[in-house]
């Protein structure tokens, strides 16, 4: 009787369930019968909501439409120096770290976009420049090894080069031109999407400020950046930042983030871009040269002018900063700069800090002469420094 009860249950059960099912397909459902009933837009409107479909259709996705199959996906492989703890994991202490180094094959990935019809190709040095193979995939799928052309560490902007012909490719803009507040989308591969479906990921923001200068690490000068608030984030960087009309204006390059490791680092709405008229004089070196020579060293040493070091000179300004040591036989010592000299400007440019100098040094190249303005002794007067190369 219990088999047959728990038999007669389950039959039970599985025809209450046919039973909803077939009443959810029915025809004549309630439910399907009350949306007939929905309200619907009167006619007055019906042209109104065609024209906000036909909007959708604007300059922004026009730009993307044109510039997609451009932007490429960027694989590297380099050897990087790690520490490591020689005794394993018996003596498991980051100590040993600093000590213990060794060379490991790193993966990773980053942006880049097509320049020329021949397959010249553009990124940043951080993302391509230690590469020992790198790997370029376009928006059809297909992938290419890449070979760099040449590249500066310091303005971090790399050339590489495809084998092959009539590639789809972007068009410079005027970086000097950017209006604060116009719209700009930045294209990229953030986080590797890319391999994905070898399609870049499209972020849209605005143009949140222009010419903003700092320097970054291994002597890195970002000069002049345009800061947008598109989405830009691990990967990204390569990648172009475009206008409203399809131009590149800046190659997106780097992020204020919370996050603590390159692998989390995502968008907080502060990017920045190297601007593309910067980008322009780089390549044309690079395209002819292979590289910008930077090797030299001007010879002196500069420190923050706080209340301790205005006291100790003698100084009633406590601003910019003052040379406090200069080496024979350098530029600074021919170009007779001394200690205690207050450098006010270089080429023009007010200094007020020591990273003006970091910016203003870093950025030279072997050859250029630099025009100082300083203070001796409260007397202005102006040197020449000449970048010779280190011997």
């Amino acid at each position: 009787m219990k088999t047959r009860s728990k038999i007669a249950t389950l039959l039970l059960f599985l025809l209450s369930s046919t039973g909803v099912l077939m009443a959810g397909c029915s025809k004549d459902s309630e439910f399907l019968q009350e949306t007939d009933k929905a309200q619907k837009p009167r006619p007055e409107f019906t042209h109104k909501n065609d024209d906000i479909s036909n909007s959708r259709q604007n300059a922004i996705t026009e730009a993307v439409r044109i510039a997609s199959p451009a932007i490429v996906g960027i694989t590297v492989t380099e050897v990087r120096q790690v520490g490591y703890n020689p005794f394993g994991g018996f003596f498991n202490d980051p100590f040993f770290n600093q000590f213990y180094r060794r060379n490991e094959l790193v993966q990773g990935a980053g942006s880049g976009f097509l320049i020329s019809s021949d397959g010249y190709i553009v990124t940043n040095d951080h993302v391509a420049g230690n590469a020992k193979k790198i790997v370029i995939t376009m928006t059809n799928g297909k992938k290419y090894d890449a070979k760099i052309i040449g590249n500066d560490p310091v303005s971090d902007v790399a050339l590489l080069k495809i084998d092959g012909e009539d590639f789809p490719f972007l068009s410079f803009g005027n970086s000097e031109d950017v209006i604060i507040g116009e719209w700009t989308i930045a294209f990229g591969n953030p986080f590797g999407l890319f391999d994905n479906n070898a399609k870049p990921t499209v972020t849209v923001g605005v143009v949140s400020n222009s010419g903003v200068s700092f320097t970054g690490a291994d002597n890195r000068v970002y000069k002049d950046m345009i800061q947008t608030d598109a989405a830009i984030s691990s990967g990204n960087s390569g990648g172009p930042l475009l206008n409203a009309n399809g131009d590149v204006i800046g190659v997106n390059t780097i992020i204020y983030s919370t996050a603590t490791d390159n692998r989390g680092s995502g968008s907080i709405g502060i990017g920045f871009a190297v601007p593309i008229n910067r980008v322009k004089r780089i390549l044309e070196k690079l395209k002819q040269d292979g590289k910008i020579d930077r090797d030299f060293t001007p010879g002196f040493i500069v420190q923050q002018i706080d209340e301790r070091v205005a006291r100790y000179f003698q100084l009633e300004k406590k601003q910019g900063v003052v040379v406090i040591e200069v080496r024979r036989g350098t530029p600074a010592e021919k170009a007779n700069i001394e200690p205690g000299d207050i450098i006010l400007e270089i080429d023009g440019e007010k200094i007020e800090n020591s990273q003006d100098i970091e910016m203003a040094i870093y950025d030279g190249v072997v050859g250029q002469t630099l025009n100082f303005l300083i203070d001796r002794s409260g007397e202005t007067m102006k040197k020449k420094l000449y970048l010779e190369r280190s011997k």
